[in-house]
């Protein structure tokens, strides 16, 4: 059995409301955690007991210099140290290539997440492909966030592709930007969740922050803007070299998608798959990938990836 000693006055912090983050922790790693006083005593598998004693012990270090722990954050400290027990936490939460706009908004979830941040900062186009629940649209959009907010971009464009399992904007209500609205929501909603609505709307009216279709960006050149084309993998290569091409100066884009759901005609190759085979290896373009592994909604979500992945591939073994 190992004891760890947690100040009384960052106790709550640690533990969470009601030991939650005690209880998260027990189930995660399969050791018994009992907390009293100070004293917190773990028992069971020598490395997640090991584990355990580094995420408490440095997230109450961290507690010390002003970090506010929370149940996010002491989920994130668990996920990063199960990937790589060596890992400095302090030094995952303060990561310096980090731009500090991001870290007041969002915090990176896992090790793969953190990475993607600093490559995004570093590249001036990044391909992010991957299943959904890893972040990569999210994440993207609080860069571009960051990047406004640090005044190293004067603007933000998100596109998407209209076209979504089988549907085409003929057969829904309403004029034009009512019916893309459907196919612009989820990057509608990252938006407001990291900027808040009524400073997106003011970005909006302002031209600030344009959120379009894809078939708008083309005949533009967007210069000094932070260009995110989400759901890619539903883009033809015509269309995603349309896009690339809209890039100006002092400009950077992310890509990202999906190629496990591509809603595309069968007998059409998508952008993205096409992307990879021609633009891979060229300087300053890089491919970042995701896998469900790196999945951080909730916990089913990566149940479900796994699903969807050995139905796909008994079929393909059974040749159906």
């Amino acid at each position: 059995m190992t004891s760890v000693t947690v100040p009384e006055k960052w106790r709550a912090a640690i533990a969470g409301n009601l030991e939650e983050n005690f209880r998260y922790l027990a189930e995660r790693l399969a050791i018994h955690v009992t907390a009293r006083g100070d004293t917190v005593s773990l028992d069971g598998d020598p490395r997640g007991v090991g584990i355990a004693q580094k995420v408490i012990e440095e997230l109450a270090a961290l507690a010390t210099t002003g970090f506010a722990v929370g149940k996010q954050e002491f989920q994130t400290a668990l996920r990063v140290l199960e990937e790589d027990p060596g890992a400095d936490l302090k030094a995952f939460f303060a990561d310096a290539l980090i731009p500090d706009a991001i870290k007041r908004l969002v915090v990176p979830r896992n090790i793969k997440q953190r990475l993607f941040l600093q490559t995004v900062n570093r590249e001036d186009i990044v391909f992010a492909i991957g299943p959904a629940g890893t972040g990569k649209t999210y994440l993207a959009v609080a860069m571009a966030a960051a990047a406004l907010a640090e005044r190293r971009v004067k603007r933000i464009v998100l596109t998407r592709p209209a076209i979504e399992a089988g549907e085409r904007l003929g057969f829904l209500p309403g004029d034009m930007v009512e019916k893309v609205n459907p196919y612009l929501r989820p990057v509608y909603d990252a938006l407001y969740d990291i900027l808040g609505y009524d400073k997106v709307a003011r970005h909006i009216e302002r031209g600030v922050i344009e959120i379009a279709p894809l078939a708008f960006m083309r005949g533009r050149t967007l210069n000094d803007a932070f260009t995110l084309l989400d759901e890619a993998q539903n883009t033809t290569p015509e269309q995603m070299k349309m896009f690339l091409t809209r890039m100006g100066f002092h400009s950077k884009t992310v890509i990202t998608g999906d190629v496990t759901q591509v809603d595309l005609p069968a007998d059409r190759l998508s952008g993205l798959v096409h992307a990879r085979q021609i633009l891979e290896g060229i300087d300053g373009i890089c491919f970042f990938d995701f896998t469900k592994e790196d999945v951080v909604r909730h916990r089913l979500v990566q149940k479900v990836v796994d699903a969807y992945e050995r139905f796909a591939g008994e079929r393909l073994h059974n040749g159906s």
